[in-house]
C-alpha cells in the first residue's frame, strides 16, 4: 500500500517540484525509514509520532534534523491535498536554528599548487580538465557530472548546465579550463569513450563518472600538494564565487553564475570577503 503513495510523492518531488532524481531519490529514502520506524496508518499519526522518529537519530546536527523536517513536511502536505490524511501532524514540528557556516575557500596561491599537475595520461587528463572546469565555472558536483559534449563549446568558451529545478544557464569559461578541456576531450577522451557516451567525463568502463570518483580525486591531489585544509567539489565552487567577488563581481552575477534562486543564498560569500577585509586591516593598520 505505501508503495502507491511513495510513488505519489516520487511524481510530485520530480513533476511538479522539479527535483533532481539525487535529490528526489534521497527524500524517498527518508521517506521509506520512516514508514519503517512508524507501523500506524498516516491518519492516526501524530506530531509526537513525527518527533519520537526525529529523536531516534543521536548525535545529528540542527542542519540535518531540519531537512529531515522538511522532507515529512513536504510528504506529509502532499497526504492532505490528495486528501489522504485529514489533519497534517507535521505543522507543528519546529526547524531548529542553525547558524550558516562560512564555507571553506581557498587561497589563490592554493588553487594554482592544485591545478598545476603533468598531464600524461587520460585520467589525469580528464581529472585536470574537472578541477579546471570547477574553479572556472562554480559547477555543482551534479552538474559536472551529468555534463554532455554537446553542451561544451570550445569555440566561444561557454558551457549549458542544467541546474536545480531544471533551470538552464549558460557559463563563460576561462582560457584555463578551455585549454585543459581542448586536451582531455581532443587527445584523451576518444580512447576511454569506449561505450559512444554523450557524457563529457567518463570512468575506466566508458560510462559516466560518479561523484566518490571526483570527491577521491580532489581529496588526493590536495594531499600531493600539501593542502591541509577539508576540500571536496564544493570548496571550488566556493573558491569560485569568493575570488569573483573579491575581484570585483555584482552579487546578481555570481547569482546568475551559481544558480541561485535566491540572492541571500549567493550572500554569504559577502561574509568571507567581510571576514577577509578584518584580517587585512587588523595586519596593517599602523594603529591596530
Amino acid at each position: 500500500m505505501n508503495e502507491k503513495y511513495l510513488e505519489k510523492f516520487y511524481n510530485y518531488l520530480s513533476l511538479e517540484r522539479n527535483y533532481s532524481e539525487h535529490t528526489v531519490n534521497s527524500y524517498i529514502r527518508e521517506i521509506k525509514k520512516f514508514l519503517k520506524f512508524n507501523k500506524k496508518s498516516f491518519n492516526n499519526i501524530t506530531d509526537k509520532d513525527l518527533t519520537k522518529y526525529l529523536n531516534s537519530y543521536k548525535n545529528i546536527t540542527g542542519r540535518t534534523r531540519s531537512h529531515k523536517i522538511s522532507i515529512l513536511k513536504s510528504f506529509f502536505y502532499l497526504l492532505l491535498r490528495e486528501e489522504i490524511i485529514i489533519n497534517n501532524p507535521a505543522l507543528n514540528l519546529t526547524v531548529p536554528k542553525t547558524t550558516k557556516n562560512i564555507p571553506d575557500i581557498l587561497s589563490l596561491e592554493e588553487v594554482s599548487s592544485l591545478l598545476d599537475f603533468e598531464v600524461k595520461t587520460p585520467y589525469n587528463a580528464r581529472d585536470k580538465a574537472i578541477l579546471e572546469l570547477l574553479y572556472s565555472s562554480g559547477l555543482r558536483v551534479s552538474e559536472l557530472l551529468n555534463l554532455e559534449i554537446s553542451n561544451i563549446d570550445l569555440q566561444d568558451c561557454l558551457i549549458r548546465v542544467m541546474g536545480k529545478g531544471k533551470k538552464e544557464r549558460i557559463i563563460p569559461l576561462g582560457d584555463y579550463a578551455i585549454d585543459a578541456l581542448k586536451v582531455y576531450l581532443n587527445d584523451y577522451r576518444p580512447s576511454i569513450n569506449i561505450k559512444n557516451s554523450n557524457y563529457a567525463f567518463l570512468n575506466k568502463n566508458g560510462t559516466k563518472l560518479s561523484r566518490q570518483a571526483i570527491f577521491k580525486t580532489i581529496k588526493l591531489q590536495a594531499i600531493k600538494k600539501g593542502i591541509k585544509k577539508n576540500i571536496s567539489p564544493h570548496t571550488l565552487r566556493h573558491t569560485f564565487a569568493s575570488h569573483l567577488l573579491k575581484n570585483g563581481a555584482d552579487l546578481r552575477i555570481i547569482q546568475e553564475l551559481l544558480g541561485h534562486e535566491n540572492l541571500s543564498t549567493t550572500q554569504v560569500y559577502t561574509h568571507i570577503t567581510k571576514d577577509e577585509l578584518k584580517k587585512e586591516y587588523e595586519e596593517i593598520h599602523p594603529r591596530n
